[in-house]
């Protein structure tokens, strides 16, 4: 019998459409003769839809379209089992049950622990990163703070929020000037160099600020690394243990990395993705990154002491910055769940897409199954005894 393995996607976040062009991605490399594939589909409003032609991105083209034929549904559970709901008609039957879920969402009110909080409350197992790891691994600034916390190599920062910057500019500008021009300014948690502008003097930093404040309530500014060579390493596995992948070098013709350039580049498929759609498959890149045997064998050893801080599981994505230069490596961001799940990575380290997401839904199966060993409630009821209210005060037999 198959494993019933849905696969979600979408959602209300501005990386709406590089969580469908992911999720198509993995859909057509995961084993069908292992999996039953339930694509599960979150809109922009937030409603959930599931149905099988939502395998196929030209759906997406069209979203009336895709409303009036697709199964909206939600999810619970009911009878000891997980299910997928209809919500229209006078008999709103069970489309079908899930065995285990397959987030491949990126970005706010998803990726950030939003996700992984309902799917917990249900109870149904899942794959990558807790609450926990997916809440800081989304906020730049908290996880700098974890960083620092667990003596990992970070860039000189300060940030604030939009209302300080009312209040407080002059103070924070002079901040940004004790960091150092040049610097870079980012919403403190978006992802996919959303809202991202690097700043070499100090006249065009308000203007940066302001596009920032557009996008989050919280802004970071960074220092600039001086011979900058961005590098990006995955690391797959659980708390038990971790494994890194080979390193990629990625390359941009701006200060930084685009959302462009990362996924609407012209990859020539060397990867081998079945779908058209290239994601960040799509980056210009080396791999493997050209920075020498010692700097590649700290960085992945950097890149599993992430892993392990911010208590991630599944795969992530590591990004660092180094320079090139004094040969000197600063842990950027983690992605929790990374853009094209950081396959091409796992296929340079000689495992397949199949394969990686074989290991992905198995560790997911694995970390509940540990999970349900522990003691999470108990049988007992101390509500049993009680007696009313008499005031503001109940009291207990």
């Amino acid at each position: 019998m198959k494993i019933k393995l849905g696969v979600i996607f979408g959602g209300e976040t501005v990386e709406h459409e590089v969580s469908i062009i992911s999720a198509i991605q993995a859909i057509e490399n995961i084993d069908e003769d292992k999996y039953e594939v339930i694509p599960i589909y979150i809109t922009k409003d937030r409603v959930w839809y599931t149905g099988k032609f939502l395998r196929d991105m030209n759906v997406y083209k069209d979203m009336e379209l895709l409303k009036r034929y697709a199964k909206e549904v939600v999810l619970y559970k009911k009878d000891g089992e997980f299910v997928l709901q209809s919500t229209k008609g006078m008999f709103k039957s069970v489309v079908t049950t899930l065995d285990v879920v397959l987030p491949i969402v990126h970005g706010q009110n998803v990726e950030d622990g939003s996700l992984a909080g309902y799917l917990d409350t249900i109870g149904i197992p899942y794959a990558g990163p807790s609450i926990l790891g997916a809440a800081i691994g989304q906020d730049k600034v908290v996880m700098k703070e974890v960083f620092k916390a667990n003596n990992l190599p970070i860039v000189p920062y300060t940030w604030f929020y939009d209302v300080e910057y009312n209040t407080k500019k002059e103070d924070i500008l002079k901040e940004i000037k004790k960091v150092g021009y040049p610097v870079i300014v980012k919403p403190a948690r978006l992802g996919s160099s959303v809202g991202i502008r690097v700043v070499k003097k100090d006249t065009d930093i308000d203007e940066a600020i302001n596009e920032a404040i557009d996008y989050d309530s919280k802004i970071i500014v960074e220092k600039v690394i001086d011979n900058l060579v961005e590098v990006n390493c995955s690391v797959l596995g659980n708390y038990e243990y971790a494994e890194a992948s080979v390193l990629e070098e990625v390359t941009s013709s701006k200060d930084y990395l685009t959302y462009q350039e990362k996924y609407m580049g012209g990859s020539k498929g060397k990867f081998g993705i079945k779908n058209s759609t290239k994601g960040m498959a799509s980056a210009s890149r080396k791999i493997p990154a050209t920075i020498g045997d010692k700097l590649t064998k700290e960085v992945q050893e950097l890149a599993k002491q992430t892993f392990k801080a911010l208590n991630l599981s599944g795969v992530c994505r590591i990004d660092f910055l180094i320079d090139g230069k004094a040969k000197k490596a600063y842990i950027n961001e983690p992605n929790t769940i990374p853009g094209s799940l950081s396959f091409y990575l796992w296929n340079e380290s000689n495992k397949t897409y199949t394969e990686l997401l074989d290991e992905i839904v198995t560790l997911a199966i694995r970390n509940y199954k540990n999970k349900e060993k522990k003691t999470h409630s108990f049988n007992t009821n101390i509500l049993s005894g009680y007696n009313g209210v008499k005031g503001m005060k109940g009291k207990l037999k």
